[in-house]
């Protein structure tokens, strides 16, 4: 379907070849989770794609994770970096899972190139979300 300023979206899935370069590049992602009050609360993150399911990595303590922990519905939205018309938006449930601080070195290698996550704080306790998507739509312009 082509939009009237020339964007084809469509829904997608976690495979599709662009949807997975778009996880599997080293893009920002931004993610929305709702505070106590109903409004959304976004940040910026990094992710990638764990055992075929979105994967996104914090500490405990901050914002987000404390909202997915109370209220798990998720949308993460992942612009290419350089064209933001090309993006995926993924809608779901979050939950937390196992391995965060390897996850972190993952990241970090992803993003900076770097083995290990050099931002750590003495004691911080790394968390761990999957995301399971009810809603996949990639858009991409032209």
């Amino acid at each position: 379907m082509l939009g009237r300023l020339g964007y084809s979206g469509r829904m997608a899935t976690l495979t599709d070849p662009e949807v997975q370069r778009l996880l599997t590049d080293p893009n920002f992602a931004v993610i929305s989770t709702f505070n106590r009050d109903g409004t959304a609360h976004s940040t910026v993150v990094w992710i990638d794609i764990q055992n075929g399911l979105p994967a996104i990595n914090s500490a405990r303590g901050r914002v987000w994770p404390g909202n997915l922990v109370r209220d798990p519905r998720v949308t993460v939205v992942v612009p290419e970096s350089g064209n933001a018309y090309n993006f995926v938006e993924i809608r779901g449930t979050a939950r937390e899972v196992d391995g965060a601080d390897e996850h972190i070195n993952a990241l970090a290698k992803k993003y900076i190139g770097q083995d290990e996550y050099p931002s750590r704080a003495p004691g911080e306790v790394r968390v761990k979300f999957v995301i399971q998507p009810d809603h996949i739509r990639h858009r991409k312009q032209g």
